[in-house]
Order: structure tokens, then C-alpha cells, then sequence
């Protein structure tokens, strides 16, 4: 029979709880690559003793079950925060740095203050003076990273679910602003929107109007 590695994904949670960090944040962010919407950010501080089975990273859930995780992460956590760049932040700063932002408000707005951050990737230059580690792949990794990376999609997707309804021509009931050959047909045919990141190249110069 073929083994099965399994993957402790607490271990690193576990580890610092034992040096005595108590209010250990998660964060991780969605929609860095796409041509339109926010990017977004969350951060998740969980008790000692939660848990929840399935966390990891979002983008290999099912829509459904990160519906079901997004409700049980906000029940069992400590504390959760949510918060967006626009694509307007995003051409004024760029899109690491408003992603950087965007975390950071994370901290900011927590109602617990962590004294230690896990975060996805391998930088973080953060404007809060905490201790904390990056972890490449965090969200496969780590539960509190891989919860945060569930919070951000699901708030995300559904944002931009709503934007379909205004905007039905691109296609981000599917590709929720990433770029798609349906994205780039509205583009070519409707121009661009309020909600498009101009920073991109996006293949026109049109602006959509109604």
C-alpha cells in the first residue's frame, strides 16, 4: 500500500503557542493577478484548542465548502478581519504594496491584536512592529494562513458575483476579474469600467458608459 504523507498544518500555530505567543494572525490575500475588482486581504487569529477540518488553500475548495468553512472560521475564531484595496489604490500604489496595505488593515482593524503574524509569501513589509514569519504556500501550510486565504475569496468572489449583475459582459460570475478571453471580448467590445485596474494593460483605451 502506497503511503500517505500526512501534513500537520497546526505544527507551526502549535509551536509558537509553546513559546508563549497567544494571538497568532493568519493573513493572506486573493485577487493580486486580476484585471478588475479589489484586492483582498484577511486575517485570522484562532483559539488553542479550535477545530475545524478541511482548511487549506481556497483555490482548491469547492464554492460550496468554502461557504461552509467561511461561516465556521467567523463562529470559531477569536477574531477575523476583512479588508479591500480598490483598483483605484491599486494603480496609485501598485499591486504588491496595496496588497501589503491591505493586510496590514487586517492588524489594524482586528478586535484582538495578534503578537505574532503568519503570512503567505515570502515578504512582508509591514508598518506594525510584530514578530512574524512568511511561509511560501502558507495556505497548504498553515490553518491560520489557509483560513485567511478562505475569508478573502469568498468575500472577493462575492463581490464580484454582485458586479456581474451590473457588468455581465466580462464574465466574472466565472472569472471573477481575472483575465479570460470573455474578459477581454467586454473589454474590446464595452471598454473599460470604474472597477478595472488601469494599471493593467488592458487592449483599450475605451471607457464603458451606459
Amino acid at each position: 500500500m502506497k503511503k500517505i504523507d500526512v501534513i500537520d498544518n497546526f505544527e507551526t500555530e502549535r509551536l509558537l503557542w509553546q513559546e508563549g505567543f497567544t494571538h497568532i494572525m493568519g493573513l493572506d490575500e486573493v485577487g493580486r493577478g486580476c484585471l478588475a475588482g479589489p484586492v483582498v486581504a484577511a486575517g485570522v487569529i484562532f483559539p488553542k484548542d479550535v477545530i475545524i477540518e478541511g482548511i487549506t488553500d481556497s483555490k482548491k475548495l469547492s464554492a460550496e465548502r468554502r461557504t461552509d468553512l467561511y461561516k465556521e472560521i467567523c463562529e470559531k475564531a477569536l477574531a477575523w478581519s476583512i479588508c479591500e484595496k480598490s483598483p483605484a489604490e491599486i494603480d496609485h500604489h501598485n499591486i504588491y504594496r496595496a496588497s501589503y496595505l491591505a493586510m496590514d488593515d487586517c492588524i489594524s482593524r482586528s478586535k484582538i491584536t495578534p503578537d505574532y503574524l503568519l503570512v503567505d509569501g515570502n515578504v512582508f513589509p509591514s508598518k506594525h512592529m510584530l514578530p512574524y514569519r512568511c511561509i511560501v504556500k502558507g495556505d497548504l501550510k498553515s490553518v491560520s494562513i489557509g483560513a485567511a486565504s478562505i475569508l478573502a475569496k469568498v468575500h472577493r468572489d462575492n463581490l464580484m458575483m454582485d458586479l456581474h449583475q451590473e457588468y455581465p459582459w466580462y464574465g466574472w460570475d466565472t472569472n471573477v476579474g481575472y483575465a479570460t478571453k470573455k474578459h477581454y471580448a467586454g473589454l474590446a467590445d464595452k471598454g473599460y469600467t470604474i472597477h478595472h485596474r488601469q494599471s493593467f494593460r488592458l487592449g483599450t483605451d475605451k471607457m464603458y458608459s451606459p
